[in-house]
């Protein structure tokens, strides 16, 4: 990469966070004249504007967020070339870095971190959690090589390779009545207390609960919103509500007087995911995808599956 598109991404990006000229120039070490500098030629070679700007404001316009988008990750790129390069020459580890849903499938964080490639015997991979719609534009920004996540956002940048089916489990008391069958159904909680993950966490999955009720004429009693399932615990113990839960979480709280039972509702089954940029090129990535796809398919007797990344 010339130094000059360097120079021209860096700038541009700057500007693009601080919206003030001298700011920017301060934040990549540079004089303000010359980040002014940089995009006016930048945007010279460009044909057009990137920024919308007068006497008092810095607007970023859309050519603007088209080029910016594009630059961080040349950028992110490139820093990792450099250091993918050095890492074989110092006999480093490799290092790939993957996100997953907070409550991700304990079973499919497992499977992942037993994987050895031949091929990249110092491999390392640092996971992170984060809630799927933050994992979808994390992969989409480049600070992330794959990420495990339940029903991500769809997106043409991106391909999806479903590697998990689950219900959602719904804990309850163990003195409640519905804790006395093999399952639960949408129809029996009619009329109760409900335990909902906040909508902002996943907007669709939210939805899609809320629309089936409404459809079937089921209306809570109430509705109490939580960000993680210890929250619930009081209310479920109590016998007050019964808590909608991924399986991770309804691992930690069947304990203490809380049971859980599977919620069977065909329209409401989680679907996770391996999710990757469209583009990844990246050779330990493709392997540890094709290695870590095989291995679930194997212990769960499922299909073969696959995820288009570029060998």
């Amino acid at each position: 990469m010339a130094r000059n598109e360097t120079k021209f991404m860096e700038s541009a990006i700057a500007l693009s966070e601080e919206l003030h000229f001298t700011r920017a120039a301060s934040k990549v070490h540079i004089s303000q004249p010359m980040l002014t500098k940089n995009i006016q030629d930048l945007e010279q070679r460009l044909g057009g504007p990137l920024f919308d700007r007068d006497r008092k404001t810095v607007e970023l316009n859309d050519a603007g967020r088209a080029y910016v988008e594009q630059a961080r990750l040349a950028i992110l790129y490139g820093e990792r070339a450099f250091q993918a390069a050095r890492a074989i020459m110092q006999n480093a580890d490799v290092v790939l870095n993957i996100g997953k849903s907070p409550y991700t499938d304990p079973f499919l964080t497992s499977t992942l971190l037993s994987i050895h490639l031949p091929l990249f015997p110092r491999l390392r991979i640092e996971l992170t959690s984060q809630f799927s719609c933050d994992l979808a534009h994390e992969l989409l920004a480049g600070s992330l090589d794959l990420a495990i996540a339940t029903e991500p956002p769809e997106s043409p940048l991106l391909t999806t390779v479903k590697v998990a089916e689950s219900p959602f489990y719904m804990a309850m008391s163990k003195q409640d009545e519905l804790a006395g069958g093999p399952f639960v159904t949408l129809d029996a909680m009619d009329n109760r207390g409900w335990i909902l993950f906040e909508r902002r966490l996943h907007p669709p999955i939210y939805d899609s609960i809320i629309q089936l009720a409404e459809e079937r004429r089921i209306v809570p009693k109430k509705i109490q919103h939580i960000t993680a399932p210890e929250e619930a615990f009081q209310s479920v113990a109590d016998g007050s509500c019964i808590a909608f839960l991924v399986k991770a979480g309804a691992l930690l709280m069947a304990r203490n007087g809380i049971t859980v039972r599977p919620l069977a509702e065909e329209a409401l089954l989680l679907k996770t995911y391996l999710a990757a940029r469209a583009d990844n090129k990246s050779k330990v990535a493709s392997e540890l995808v094709r290695a870590f796809v095989r291995k679930v398919s194997k212990l769960t007797n499922g299909r073969q599956l696959s995820l288009p990344i570029s060998p």
